[in-house]
């Protein structure tokens, strides 16, 4: 492992703790690919931290397009997670049309615009979430990683849904709101009161929703997964730790919406090594 790909285990390491552990279970050779596809993602995510208005946060992500289709010659020099991207996309000839549709996806983190529709909603996650599981399939075994796009496809928005759920607070002080508009609408709630926090038997009701969809694409995962080869299990290794997170936001309700939902690292350790030996 370089010294790019070693920076890269270390951003894992403390900012996405459920990835890095499955980055462990990888074999060697491949944590290092593992470790700057998933710190690409952590920096994407972290733009919107980094920006007071949308438009700045598309010139970094364009700064990331650009890299990845070769137009920005030169710019990963001094990005460690840029260097180690780079070099991961080319020796494994990663597929620039799924970075670009996970780039594009991703600009609608920058807005407070409201997301329209679970089909809307689905979409984003198969885009970001989905792409990611899939992509580091293609790192691990790129002939099997075919025959499991479908699968990789419920697992990414199982995982994704829990994610956007587990930040949920954060997102209601960005004033961002990521459960769909169609779905509030059918549980009597709405993008304010949600934002307020003024009717929490509605919160709930939101909430309570977007488990049972997250439940719904987690339980499509499982039943497929048992035809998933070994070499591809590092990919989904995160997934497993869904059922995990939504008993915690079930057992939250309300408060779900105020605090993060954690799991101690002993839970997540245990997990992991349950579902990497099948």
């Amino acid at each position: 492992m370089n010294v790019n790909e070693t920076h890269c285990i270390q951003l894992l390491r403390d900012a996405d703790p459920d990835r890095y552990l499955s980055v462990l279970y990888a074999p060697e050779v491949k944590r290092g690919a593992l470790a700057a596809l998933y710190a690409f993602n952590v920096e994407i995510a972290r733009i919107r931290d980094l920006i007071h208005d949308p438009l700045p946060g598309e010139v970094r992500l364009q700064w990331w397009r650009d890299l990845i289709n070769g137009t920005e010659h030169g710019a990963a020099a001094g990005n460690p997670v840029a260097a180690a991207l780079v070099d991961t996309i080319q020796t494994y000839n990663l597929p620039h049309a799924a970075f670009d549709n996970y780039c594009e996806a991703r600009i609608f983190d920058f807005y407070d615009d409201p997301m329209p529709s679970r089909n809307d909603l689905e979409g984003y996650c198969g885009e970001t979430a989905s792409a990611m599981i899939q992509l580091a399939s293609l790192i691990l075994d790129t002939e099997q990683a075919a025959k499991h796009a479908d699968l990789a496809g419920h697992a990414g928005v199982a995982q994704a849904i829990t994610g956007l759920l587990r930040s949920l607070p954060l997102h209601r002080r960005r004033g961002q709101v990521y459960i769909p508009a169609d779905v509030l609408s059918a549980v009597g709630c709405t993008s304010q009161v949600l934002l307020d926090g003024t009717d929490r038997q509605a919160t709930e009701r939101a909430v309570a929703a977007m488990i049972a969809l997250a439940e719904d694409h987690f339980s499509k995962f499982q039943a497929g997964s048992k035809g998933l080869p070994k070499s591809l299990r590092p990919a989904y290794l995160p997934v497993w730790l869904t059922p995990v997170y939504l008993k915690r936001l079930k057992a939250k309700g309300f408060d779900a919406s105020t605090e993060i939902a954690e799991i101690s690292p002993l839970r997540r350790q245990w997990t992991a090594f349950r579902a990497s030996i099948g």
